[in-house]
């Protein structure tokens, strides 16, 4: 099984969507996950997409971490942010010599990734991507949406960056730059946005909608941290991150707002996947280590993050059921984003 091209380990809802992708653009394939149920059901009945057109099922090897192959290729590694670091403890040893592993996650996990591997071996990845595991095998996919892939070191248009793109060519059209780290930090600012609205039972469009100070201020405050660190925003579907800097022009950020709540609403997936985990999965979210670097990085700077903080505080107590889901979470934060 060492031929087998791409090793997805984390075969959820990015993994599992560009795993059938890949497929069926006629590359070879295999599943890593840790849930055996799901890997159970992709074994006997296929991995199942569904889409807003169509639910395609797609036949992939696919194993749990004990019965994996013990040697990989090339690893797409989409696995929960906090789950880095021991997946890539797992991984480390089994990576071919000629192989490496891209960051299909959350956040920015790319520097543990290369403290395993090496920086040569590390690709650096940006996915916006809105799916869900609905059951074991079934992903629901609401559409593609804008992917960046570049090596972590060295020059972004590498043999194995751009190869890597042409092959995800039947989800999107993967961007090769050498400035992936914009996208994730404007990333970061959309997931946060997106977060706020996993603290009530609602749409993400029309929370954004109702509460635009929290949105407002979530943005300013993360891209004032983006800029003490040099990065150069990069814009992606409806959201463009330089409506939201601090100081910018309100017509300007009002009218970024209407368009992206408009785009949300035209999606298929109508809540975030930390409200799904909070409220179906009943699981803790990657949130906390997504966003407590960046935290630290405003704190080291002496940039002040309130609404981010208590956004995150928020999340913990859902995470641990010490409050409920509650609209009124979204206007304490509202009353926050104005008042500093």
């Amino acid at each position: 099984m060492t031929d087998i091209e791409y090793t997805i380990v984390g075969a959820g809802a990015i993994g599992g969507t560009l795993a059938t992708y890949l497929s069926a653009a006629g590359c070879s394939v295999q599943l890593i996950d840790t849930d055996s149920a799901h890997v159970d059901a992709i074994q006997a009945n296929g991995l199942a997409l569904e889409t807003p057109s169509e639910t395609r099922r797609t036949e992939l090897p696919a194993y749990t971490l004990e019965t994996a192959p013990p040697t990989m290729r090339n690893v797409l590694l989409a696995v929960k942010a906090q789950a880095t670091e021991s997946a890539m403890t797992w991984i480390a040893p089994r990576l071919r010599s000629d192989g490496y592993v891209a960051s299909m996650q959350n956040g920015m996990n790319e520097a543990i990734i290369a403290a395993h591997i090496g920086a040569d071996r590390t690709i650096a990845a940006f996915v916006d991507l809105f799916a869900d595991v609905i059951e074991p095998g079934l992903i629901k996919d609401g559409g593609a949406g804008a992917m960046a892939v570049g090596d972590y070191a060295g020059p972004a248009d590498s043999e194995r960056v751009k190869k890597l793109a042409h092959d995800l060519r039947l989800w999107g059209t993967p961007t090769v730059t050498d400035n992936v780290a914009g996208y994730l930090w404007s990333k970061l600012g959309f997931g946060a946005m997106l977060t706020a609205t996993a603290v009530a039972d609602e749409d993400m469009s029309l929370l954004i909608d109702r509460h635009r100070s929290t949105m407002n201020k979530l943005g300013a405050e993360i891209f004032e941290v983006a800029a003490s660190q040099d990065v150069s925003l990069e814009g992606f579907d409806a959201f463009d991150p330089t409506a939201y800097l601090r100081g910018g022009d309100s017509v300007t950020r009002e009218a970024s707002t209407d368009k992206l709540v408009a785009w949300l609403a035209t999606q298929s997936k109508t809540r975030s996947g930390i409200w799904r985990d909070i409220a179906v999965r009943h699981r803790r979210t990657e949130i906390a280590p997504q966003y407590e670097p960046i935290i630290q990085l405003a704190q080291s700077n002496s940039i002040e993050v309130p609404v981010l903080e208590d956004l995150i505080e928020t999340i913990r107590r859902l995470e641990d059921g010490e409050i409920g889901m509650d609209e009124r979470h979204l206007d304490r934060l509202d009353a926050k984003a104005v008042a500093t």
